[in-house]
């Protein structure tokens, strides 16, 4: 078997398609995610504790010896990607939540009833028993 034709049995295997449909989905979703905190989470959050902007949080360590511009640590950006990422594992936990409740299987029906004539000889032996 050739080395093309080989990767074209794996590639279109159901599960790598459907993994690579989920990676583009995912990808968007998180793009979508990022713009959602980044334009109404983040602002809103900012506005009710005091007007603070995340995106410009940072604390400076001081100057480079090289170039003379600030050394700042941007945990404002972090917090924002740490937003993003909670709202993101938030989603695939429910999503995987509600997955996993309908692949549950349906209960057993319980056995059938034993025949009459069963019934009607464990009644004789139990009658048996009692004498």
């Amino acid at each position: 078997m050739s080395l093309i034709s080989e990767f074209k049995e794996f590639a279109m295997k159901g599960n790598v398609v459907d993994m690579a449909v989920g990676i583009v989905i995912g990808a968007a979703f998180g793009k979508i995610v990022s713009a959602f905190v980044d334009a109404v989470v983040m602002p809103a959050l900012g506005w009710i504790i005091g007007g603070v902007d995340f995106s410009n949080l940072a604390i400076t360590l001081g100057e480079s010896a090289a170039t003379g511009e600030p050394v700042t640590i941007g945990y404002g950006r972090f917090i924002q990607a740490l937003v993003d990422f909670l709202i993101i594992a938030a989603a695939i936990f429910m999503a995987l939540k509600a997955i996993n409740r309908l692949k549950k299987p349906a209960p057993a029906a319980a056995p059938p009833p034993p025949p009459a004539d069963v019934i009607l000889l464990t009644e004789i032996r139990d009658l048996l028993k009692q004498r």
